[in-house]
């Protein structure tokens, strides 16, 4: 966006705000799209969770990766408008719940609506016998996540080794395993984490076709990067290595699903704050703001990131600290970022910043999130 959208923006609703560009959002998702024309992209609702966002990809034929029963029911509430048998259909084959792990009271709520969920653990497979027999199973793979911002694989996914056997207790036990999924972690800039996670899943999959049973989706996760910066590349050649692979590995019948979550909305929101306090230590110049890392900056505390700020002031630029504005010493949003002279009241703004940023926004000192403002829908 423009500096001038960006104060006038401001002036109507004040800071600190987050822009939502929902043109950016249809961008992404059609270039995702284009580039992985076999998969089907079920967008992680976790990314960024707004009603509104959500709206923007179901009208654009976005399926979706749930992982609560909030974020479930957000789902259903954009398809209450659809014939119940339409609903179910669209839940059946457009929504999945890739938490492997849920409480009972989840799917007890989850049976009446039969979705995908998935599992890696022998316990697991129980507690879905027992509490949501109707659901369709998912086996989770732990798969490499080198070089992932975010590692995912200590805490999800059971060994290659053991999944047939745990592919054979299911359907024991009276369940319907309809595939495997895996993921390499978030913002994956290492490739070849997808290329040896497919090779591992197709090894499962001709395993378990020898056992007796043919799986028919495999569930490649999320981990498409952002172009956050100049370093990370451009997602068509992660795209050809994807689509090679899958093309080689697994026949045409098989279904392909993915969860691009931060790929679909990072790129599509800019937050905007003001200078509230400002003040010099050790010779080096120290701005407040009125946003903070419990509030639309969390990403830097939850999810590795940086968010570069730029003002909206033009002038000779300089090494400065960005603090948030809350009273706990942690609220740092950046010790060396390069900015003009700013003063009181002077705009900063961050780009790129769609993705868990304000989902997991607080109340802490009382500080409300961001408002949050769409444009283009």
């Amino acid at each position: 966006m423009t500096a001038k959208q960006l104060q006038s923006l401001v002036r109507q609703h004040g800071t600190p705000l987050v822009v939502v560009d929902h043109n950016v959002l249809r961008r992404n998702y059609a270039l995702f799209r284009k580039h992985l024309p076999r998969v089907q992209a079920y967008y992680a609702v976790k990314a960024n969770a707004d009603p509104a966002i959500a709206r923007t990809l179901y009208d654009a034929g976005a399926s979706f990766d749930v992982a609560s029963l909030p974020e479930f029911m957000l789902v259903c509430d954009l398809i209450r408008h659809l014939p119940v048998k339409d609903q179910q259909d669209f839940i059946w084959d457009k929504v999945i719940y890739a938490n492997p792990t849920k409480p009972q009271e989840t799917l007890v709520a989850l049976d009446q609506y039969r979705p995908l969920v998935t599992y890696d653990n022998l316990n697991e497979i129980k507690k879905i016998k027992r509490y949501a027999p109707h659901a369709g199973v998912v086996l989770r793979l732990r798969v490499p996540n080198t070089g992932s911002m975010v590692e995912l694989s200590s805490k999800f996914g059971c060994d290659p080794g053991e999944a047939v056997d745990l592919i054979l207790e299911a359907f024991r036990l009276g369940l319907v395993v309809e595939g495997l999924s895996f993921h390499v972690g978030s913002q994956c800039t290492n490739f070849e984490n997808f290329v040896q996670a497919l090779n591992m899943a197709a090894a499962v999959m001709n395993e378990a076709r020898s056992r007796g049973h043919a799986l028919k989706l495999l569930d490649i996760g999320g981990g498409f990067p952002a172009p956050y910066n100049r370093h990370v590349k451009p997602f068509s050649l992660l795209a050809a290595r994807i689509n090679a692979e899958i093309d080689r590995l697994f026949p045409p019948e098989t279904q392909i699903l993915a969860e691009p979550g931060r790929f679909l909305v990072a790129t599509a929101a800019t937050s905007i704050a003001r200078i509230i306090g400002k003040a010099v230590r050790d010779g080096k110049t120290c701005y407040f703001i009125d946003d903070s890392v419990y509030h639309t900056f969390s990403g830097i505390i939850f999810d590795h990131c940086q968010y570069p700020l730029q003002a909206l002031k033009k002038g000779k630029t300089g090494i400065c600290a960005v603090f948030g504005q809350t009273c706990d010493g942690l609220d740092v949003i950046s010790q060396s970022e390069e900015l003009p002279e700013l003063e009181i009241d002077d705009l900063v703004y961050a780009e790129k910043i769609g993705a868990y940023s304000n989902a997991s926004s607080t109340w802490f000192n009382g500080f409300p999130p961001a408002k949050v403002v769409h444009v283009n829908q």
